[in-house]
């Protein structure tokens, strides 16, 4: 393409330009024309791995959240209220150890462990958790209650533990646990029985239910996870009624959680959270996150900031020596979503290999 050079021609007029050739016109209204579309594409670009960030430390936050509630569900006290030898699975759950820690957990992972207005501002985007027992489940969430002046007000509250139950074709009733222990009541003899499900077999032939191990952990595991999911389809729908007085326009649902994931649910104590809703951008964060107490394996990860040079490091929570000279900043499930934060990693002489 040549490009003519500008001509001055001297008239009547006075000095005039001659235009420019056609060809250059083109290019230059091409070029205002598709700029614009460049601009905003490479916004939507830059826009969409912000997002992506953002949502990867916000699931890293809820993660580390609910394996923290998991992990302090086997705090007890009492010696007698720790694990049977029975069976593994049958541990008396510390409820408000798990919420307590739970929350603790996101707010430090957010940033408010010291701010009482973005604390109140991140229970209204958990809409339920779920603290799953070995008999029976408690459900956390949004309902009414009458405080000291007798004046209803609505937050978040535990639920009383409601049991695995199921009823057969022959109105014989059957509590379910996460093991092969099971209490039933029995119709025709209007009596109860508790243990293993082999034994009982013996002892109540009238129970079909009993007579093969199969079909028994079929029903069992599928009327733990639909009780579970009605609930929380009730207290979700529940909690949408409440949402618009604190100025949440979003619509709360129960996420079609994998077959897979339920089954991990159901197979030990632990925690079901869900965190929906939250403003993230051009779109909404949601997110839920199952954490398992016997899964826990590992120490959480801790990041901090060196008082003195204001770097950023990681080490295993139960490190020693580092509470004076480190100020916490988040918590981390694993030292990959640490690094990935920015954190260095800090030697701990007193690391213990999980």
């Amino acid at each position: 393409m040549k490009v003519a050079r500008t001509v001055r021609r001297r008239g009547k007029g006075g000095d005039r330009i001659k235009s420019l050739p056609i060809s250059i016109n083109f290019v230059m209204a091409f070029v205002i024309i598709l700029l614009p579309f460049h601009y905003l594409n490479n916004y939507k670009v830059n826009t969409q791995r912000l997002t992506n960030n953002l949502e990867l430390r916000y699931n890293a936050a809820v993660d580390t959240a609910v394996r923290d509630a998991a992990d302090s569900l086997k705090f007890n006290v009492d010696q007698n209220k720790e694990v049977q030898y029975q069976s593994r699975k049958k541990v008396n759950v510390n409820v408000s150890a798990g919420i307590e820690s739970f929350w603790n957990t996101l707010y430090l992972n957010f940033e408010a462990q010291n701010d009482s207005v973005m604390q109140g501002v991140l229970k209204n985007y958990v809409p339920a958790i779920v603290i799953i027992g070995y008999d029976g489940y408690h459900m956390y969430t949004m309902d009414r209650y009458k405080n000291k002046s007798n004046e209803t007000e609505v937050k978040h509250l535990l639920q009383p533990k409601k049991p695995y139950a199921y009823v057969d074709q022959y109105q014989n009733s059957l509590s379910f646990t996460l093991d092969d222990f099971v209490t039933v009541y029995e119709r025709t003899t209007d009596t109860w029985h508790y243990g293993k499900r082999s034994e009982l077999a013996v002892q109540i032939p009238s129970v079909p239910l009993l007579q093969d191990e199969t079909t028994f952990n079929s029903v069992r595991m599928t009327t733990i996870v639909n009780t579970i999911q009605e609930d929380l389809q009730y207290q979700i729908n529940y909690y949408n009624e409440h949402a618009k007085r604190y100025g949440i326009s979003y619509t709360f649902t129960l996420p079609t959680i994998s077959q897979e994931d339920w089954n991990n649910t159901v197979d030990d104590v632990g925690v079901l959270a869900f965190v929906q809703g939250v403003p993230m951008g051009n779109t909404t964060y949601n997110h839920y996150a199952l954490g398992g107490s016997r899964l826990i394996k590992s120490h959480p990860v801790k990041g901090a900031i060196n008082k003195q040079t204001g770097l950023k490091y990681y080490f295993r929570s139960q490190c020693e020596g580092y509470s004076s000279a480190y100020e916490i900043q988040e918590t981390f499930g694993t030292e990959k979503e640490a690094a990935l934060s920015g954190y260095i990693p800090l030697s701990c002489q007193n690391r213990i290999n999980p």
